[in-house]
């Protein structure tokens, strides 16, 4: 179904056209313009190691405020009414304790390591970092593997061009016109990115940090007015009930307590462990600017969460009382898709903001689309040149061949995400997507950095067990789940990870319980099938694993001698 066909006409209108293209046609000049800077792999990697404290905050929040965080907030706000609130609470205050402790962060700036890998070196030696290296990368670039489809989702909704055909069970196909949109974004990325580094980032970042901030708090005071303080409060609890405010209310209607403790494990990760957040701390210029950058941040932190999740509720109230959306993305007696749930927010953003309004709150989101892209493709490819190639060469490589190199991967890594975007069906959340994905990497790294840096007996063994046990956390996808049904399908029988659904929901591709039932003889209203293993029980599975494989390999077969880096 397309929407102008069902009486949805967005706002958005060729002055608003004008402001996006005017706007990021600066942003890629600026980022451009800024090369000349540009002199030596650390310029380009970590800045210089100069940034102070506004602009390291500015530049933080900025990458990690950027439009696939809205997106996949938003889904959870619509998904998971006000008890998703919970996840900016843990980001916050875990971002906080780890500004006033200096967590893990301030050990990696005091050591000035470019990269995690590069201390997984220093501490357990080269073949450590390399396969560390590798596994972040892959995860990372796999994490990103849906910013693409995204953010075309977000102009889908927003524009109301190129969405034909639009039902809650489909998995939506890019037409034509946004497969050319995101491709000519993500030139834009990449030519800005491969030639300005992290100067480039940091600029634009504090740009989009300004801009996206204004934006987001206007819409936010205007969603308000529009539908109403208490009729949001009222749809959310006549529609969700209690588990549409308490995040420990179980499921399958609610988070449950599992997932909560899993959102306290993700803030630890998306400050102090994931790459692209210690790479601020890394170009932060002293380790008091670092606690400071993370104090700071933490408000921040709370903020980027708070008002997506806001939209995505105010969407979930608008969509309520909008006859003909509500069947598309509250289907009765079903659940939409996620690409379909993903869209609910720029719909409903598209309905609400007045002209030229709209067309600054786009411009904000797809600068900062390209803002978390240049971040992620810098962080990566360094990866890739620091930790995975360069370790080879007994000597190393040169600045200028590492420059090269680096660049090179921007391009290889913005041609995969492109192609995966399309490709893989996402099957999930956006947000529980990112976070088993990242988990590929980080449940075996949080084992490695905190043993690492904070106890003496850890050993090359331990940590080579703790990545390979950190690698299970794949099985955390959906698509991967129903690839090893073979294998997972008894264990999901044993513990009870079944479900009902009804009849009509049943297709060929349906993994019923009872196999030997053809389908068109079942008679019965329901049907038991399989059910997804929730992430939260797959990540927090893995941290176990990976910190009890750290623990006994390194007692068992500890290092000849201990890294004084410890």
């Amino acid at each position: 179904m397309d929407l102008s066909a069902i009486g949805i006409q967005t706002n958005f209108g060729p002055l608003d056209w004008c402001i996006v293209v005017g706007y990021l046609l600066v942003i890629v000049a600026v980022g451009v313009y800024i090369k000349r800077y540009i002199s030596s792999v650390t310029d380009f990697i970590v800045a210089g190691r100069g940034l102070r404290t506004f602009l390291a905050i500015a530049t933080m929040i900025g990458t990690e405020l950027g439009l696939v965080t809205v997106m996949y907030s938003a889904q959870k706000g619509f998904t998971g009414g006000f008890a998703a609130f919970h996840i900016a609470l843990a980001a916050a205050i875990v971002t906080l304790v780890v500004g006033l402790t200096g967590f893990i962060v301030v050990p990696l700036r005091r050591m000035k390591v470019m990269t995690i890998p590069e201390f997984y070196e220093r501490r357990f030696g080269r073949g450590v970092r390399i396969l560390g290296g590798i596994l972040l990368a892959f995860s990372g670039i796999l994490n990103m593997g849906m910013f693409l489809k995204a953010g075309a989702i977000f102009v889908m909704g927003i524009t109301n061009i190129g969405v034909t055909n639009l039902t809650p069970d489909m998995e939506l196909a890019l037409g034509t016109e946004l497969k050319v949109i995101m491709t000519i974004l993500l030139g834009c990325v990449l030519l800005y990115t491969a030639l300005g580094g992290m100067v480039s980032v940091v600029v634009l970042d504090y740009i989009q940090f300004v801009v996206l901030s204004f934006s987001l708090l206007a819409a936010s005071l205007l969603s308000i007015r529009h539908l109403g303080w208490q009729n949001i409060i009222g749809t959310v609890s006549d529609l969700k009930g209690a588990a549409g405010f308490n995040p420990f209310h179980p499921p399958p209607e609610g988070f449950g307590t599992l997932y909560v403790v899993w959102m306290f494990f993700l803030g630890l990760v998306s400050c102090a462990i994931w790459q692209t957040a210690v790479i601020r701390a890394c170009a932060a210029e002293s380790i008091r600017v670092v606690k400071k950058l993370y104090i700071w941040s933490s408000i921040g932190f709370l903020i980027r969460f708070l008002l997506p999740y806001f939209f995505g509720i105010s969407a979930l109230v608008f969509i309520v009382q909008s006859e003909p959306l509500r069947g598309i993305f509250l289907p009765e007696g079903a659940l939409a898709s996620p690409d379909i749930t993903l869209m609910a927010m720029p719909v409903f953003l598209g309905q609400i903001l007045p002209a030229g309004l709209i067309g600054i709150v786009c411009a904000g989101m797809l600068a900062a689309f390209m803002s978390t892209h240049d971040s992620y493709l810098l962080c990566w490819s360094s990866v890739l040149t620091q930790d995975v190639v360069s370790p080879w060469f007994k000597n190393g490589l040169s600045s200028k061949t590492r420059l090269l190199l680096t660049r090179i991967f921007i391009l290889a890594i913005g041609i995969f995400i492109l192609v995966w975007g399309l490709w893989y069906p996402l099957g999930q959340d956006l947000w529980d997507y990112m976070a088993i994905s990242g988990a590929i990497y980080f449940t075996g790294a949080i084992a490695l950095l905190v043993c690492g840096l904070y106890w003496k007996r850890a050993s090359k063994v331990g940590a080579y067990s703790a990545l390979v046990c950190g690698f299970l956390a794949v099985v955390g996808l959906t698509p991967v789940q129903n690839w090893l049904g073979f294998i997972l399908n008894p264990v999901k029988l044993y513990f009870g990870f079944t479900k009902e659904i009804p009849i009509e929901k049943i297709t060929e591709k349906t993994v019923l319980v009872v196999k030997d039932v053809p389908i068109e003889q079942i008679t019965a209203k329901t049907v038991l099938v399989y059910d997804t293993i929730g992430s939260e029980i797959v990540g927090l599975t893995v941290i176990a694993l990976a910190t009890f494989a750290m623990i006994v390999g390194s007692l068992a077969f500890p290092d000849d001698r201990t890294s004084s880096e410890a």
